[in-house]
C-alpha cells in the first residue's frame, strides 16, 4: 500500500502507475477493489464516484477520548481459487496532515470464525496465520481536522513463507488487566454503535480485535474476582491507546514491541514510567487500563462497584466450535448448571461470541433459535440454552 502521514493536503495525492488492477503472477490473484458502496457493516465513510472519505459526523472512539474522527469500509469478502496467506495493497490517495489511511486484511475459518485483522502496509503485505481461501478487506480512515479521500484500492493476494507469528490457542489468550467503566451514554462507538444506558459490550485499544456494529466475530470472555463473568463483542478502540494489541506476541504487536505479551502500554506506563508515563497520545496515562466496560457489561454482567482487575480472555484468539448469542436485544444469562431456574453467574450479550466446551443435556427452552434441552458449557460451571445459541458445530458431550 502507498501511503502518506501527516504532509501537506497539495502534497499528498499519490498515484499508482496507471492505476491498472496488479498483475498476478504464478499463484498470485489481483484485483480492483469497489469502493463504490456503503452498506450496514461499514461506519463514518462516505463514497462519492468511487471515492473514500470520512464522513463529516464520524465518531472519535468514544473510549480512546482522542479528537481523531474514525470511518471504516469494510469491503465484501472476496473467494479465491487457491489458498493465500498474505494480501498486498496499492492505494490512490489524498491524506492531509494529522490523516491516515490503512488497509486491513482478515481470512475466514469457516463457520463464521475470521483471523485477527492484520495491516497491510506501504513496505510488507499483511500475512495471516494461516492459509486461507476467503479474504476480507477493510479501509480505516482516521483524521484529526481534514478528511482524507481513497479512489482507488488494488489488492494481490499470494503465498508466503513469512509467518504472522500468531497461533491460536484451543481455550484463547487470557491475560489479567486493569477493567474501567466507559460510561459515555449517548456516544458513539468506532465502529458507529451509540451507546445505550446499560450496554453490554467492550473496549479494547487496537482496531484489530473491532467488530462490525450489531456482530460479534471478535468477542471477550471477561470474568472478575467474584466469580462472574460476561461474554461480550468488542465494539469500541481504547482505552488510552488505539494501536496497543498488546495479546499479541512482540513479533507482530503493533506498537509497543519491547513489552511483555499481555501488557498494556497503559499499564506499563501508569505502574513503570514507561513512555514517560505517557500514551501514544501523548496524554499523561491516569490509570493502568486495558479494556473499558459498558455499563451494563461492568454492573450487570460482572457486579462491578470500582475500577478492578479482571481476567480477559480474547475468543477469537481460541479454537473448536463456537456460536454467536441471538437475542431479542437483552443479554443471555449465564446459569451454574443446565436449568434456567439454576442460579445466575454472569451474562452473554446478544451478538457475542463463546467457545463452546461442550454440551449436557438439560431442562427445555424455547429462544431465537427453537426449542432445544441441549446447553452448552462456555466455562467451568457455565452454562447457555443452546436455544439463542447460533452457529455451533462440533461440540461433544460433557
Amino acid at each position: 500500500m502507498t501511503r502518506r502521514y501527516l504532509i501537506p493536503l497539495a502534497l499528498a495525492t499519490v498515484l499508482t502507475a496507471g492505476l491498472a488492477a496488479p498483475a498476478a503472477a504464478a499463484g498470485e490473484v489481483g484485483w480492483r477493489a469497489d469502493l463504490s458502496t456503503v452498506d450496514a457493516d461499514d461506519s463514518g465513510v462516505t463514497t462519492r464516484g468511487g471515492t473514500v472519505r470520512l464522513d463529516r459526523a464520524a465518531p472519535t472512539p468514544a473510549s480512546a477520548r482522542a479528537a481523531v474522527r474514525t470511518g471504516f469500509l469494510q469491503l465484501e469478502p472476496r473467494t479465491l481459487d487457491v489458498p493465500v496467506n498474505a494480501v498486498a495493497a496499492t492505494v490512490r490517495s489524498s491524506v492531509p496532515a494529522g490523516a491516515e489511511v490503512a488497509v486491513d486484511v482478515r481470512g475466514a475459518l469457516g463457520d463464521e470464525q475470521w483471523t485477527e485483522w492484520v495491516e497491510a502496509r506501504p513496505d510488507a503485505p499483511a500475512v495471516l496465520p494461516t492459509a486461507v481461501t476467503t479474504v476480507q478487506v477493510r479501509l480505516a480512515l482516521t483524521a484529526e481536522k481534514v478528511s482524507p479521500e481513497v479512489s482507488a484500492l488494488d489488492l494481490r493476494a499470494f503465498t508466503t513463507t513469512a509467518s504472522s507469528g500468531v497461533v491460536a490457542q484451543a481455550a484463547g489468550l487470557s491475560y489479567r488487566v486493569y477493567a474501567t467503566r466507559e460510561g459515555l451514554v449517548g456516544g458513539t462507538t468506532a465502529n458507529g454503535h451509540v451507546i445505550v444506558s446499560r450496554d453490554h459490550f467492550v473496549a479494547l485499544p487496537s482496531r484489530r480485535g473491532l467488530s462490525a456494529k450489531a456482530t460479534g466475530t471478535y468477542s471477550v470472555r471477561v470474568c472478575a474476582a467474584n466469580g462472574r463473568c460476561e461474554w461480550a463483542p468488542v465494539w469500541d478502540v481504547g482505552p488510552w491507546n488505539t494501536k496497543d494489541d498488546y495479546w499479541n506476541p512482540s513479533a507482530t504487536r503493533e506498537m509497543w514491541k519491547d513489552l511483555p505479551q499481555g501488557k498494556p502500554e497503559a499499564q506499563a506506563a501508569y505502574q513503570d514510567g514507561y513512555n514517560g508515563g505517557k500514551d501514544q497520545f501523548g496524554r499523561a496515562v491516569a490509570n493502568p487500563a486495558g479494556i473499558d466496560l459498558a455499563d451494563g457489561t461492568f454492573w450487570d454482567g460482572l457486579q462491578l462497584t470500582d475500577n478492578s482487575w479482571v481476567t480477559v480472555t480474547y475468543q477469537w484468539t481460541g479454537s473448536g466450535p463456537a456460536g454467536f448469542v441471538r437475542t431479542a436485544g437483552d443479554p443471555l444469562n449465564v446459569r451454574s448448571s443446565a436449568s434456567s431456574t439454576a442460579a445466575q453467574v454472569g451474562l452473554a450479550a446478544n451478538y457475542a461470541q463463546v467457545r463452546v466446551e461442550c454440551q449436557v443435556t438439560g431442562q427445555s427452552v424455547t429462544g431465537s433459535q427453537g426449542t432445544s434441552n441441549i446447553w452448552y458449557r462456555i466455562a467451568a460451571g457455565k452454562f447457555v440454552a443452546r436455544a439463542y445459541v447460533s452457529g455451533v458445530s462440533g461440540a461433544t458431550t460433557c
